[in-house]
């Protein structure tokens, strides 16, 4: 590969870094909630730092070692339930149950407030080692799709002495790397755009945790389906990236419309409820003694 293919590849990472890092970078805002409020920015760039790293450290890891990620080692074959698990579909499962229950949890947590200006007066917080912990962790499993995704774009193959391709692939390594790194600093910049943004707009607060609730969908049907899971011999299908995007594309139609709809009602309400400034004409009738 050329340095202009290779340029061209960066540039293609990083569209797919930026696109793939939406659902991370606003998990990431809901998560930083969770530790007190003077320490949540520092959590969020220490935590996006970190990740990139173990990023780095993973891509490492796959590049070296992608049968043990992908190989299966346990098989099913309980009637109901039949599948192929390997070390990726287990991460990506887990990943996508832990956030749905994320989500989940949050969601109840807004219903049962009784402090709606903030949202943090009965919420008991974590230590900023426990979010950071957090928010590494979960940056990983999102990370494993955009990291195959720029393995299968940053490869070319092996050529012998006389140029022919030996059946081997090789992994521009600092290509991907450059994205990810890349990637991480525009992460850290829009952090606390973003967290600053849903505490201003608590109401789009419960549009990203409903986002955040599809994207653990997703990634539940992703793995299931990389483990060739099956209940009652119907293979799970993975959500596409295209069914994704038009889900939470409706989302937010909804959500425009039903804010619209509701400031509606709340003017009319108010300009009912607001007296008749005009005075009433004295009436000429004589009075009654």
């Amino acid at each position: 590969m050329d340095i202009i293919g290779q340029l061209f590849t960066l540039i293609m990472l990083l569209l797919l870094q930026a696109v793939l890092g939406f659902d991370n970078l606003l998990y990431i805002s809901i998560e930083s909630k969770r530790a007190p409020k003077e320490k949540q920015a520092f959590v969020r760039k220490l935590g996006i730092g970190i990740a990139v790293l173990a990023r780095i450290i993973l891509l490492f890891l796959l590049t070296s070692i992608i049968s043990a990620f992908v190989n299966p080692f346990l098989f099913m074959n309980w009637g109901f339930v039949e599948g192929q698990l390997n070390l990726e579909s287990i991460i990506v499962l887990f990943g996508g149950i832990f956030i749905l229950y994320t989500a989940v949890k949050e969601i109840f947590h807004m219903i049962g407030s009784d402090h709606l200006g903030s949202g943090d007066g009965d919420r008991k917080f974590k230590s900023p080692g426990r979010v950071i912990f957090t928010i590494v962790m979960m940056n990983l499993v999102f990370s494993f799709d955009s990291i195959l995704s720029a393995m299968a774009l940053a490869q070319e193959p092996v050529l012998d002495s006389a140029g022919n391709p030996t059946g081997e692939t090789e992994y521009i390594f600092w290509i991907m790397a450059t994205a990810i790194i890349l990637s991480g600093l525009l992460m850290i910049l829009l952090a606390d755009k973003v967290s600053d943004f849903l505490q201003k707009n608590r109401l789009y607060e419960i549009l990203g945790l409903f986002i955040l609730f599809i994207v653990g969908i997703m990634l539940i049907s992703e793995g299931a389906h990389k483990a060739h899971l099956k209940f009652f011999g119907n293979e799970i299908q993975p959500m596409t990236k295209t069914t994704f995007y038009f889900v939470i594309a409706i989302l937010v139609l909804i959500d425009i419309v039903q804010s619209k709809f509701q400031k509606k009602l709340l003017a009319q309400k108010n300009q009912s409820a607001t007296p008749d400034p005009q005075p009433k004409e004295p009436s000429n009738e004589p009075v009654q003694p």
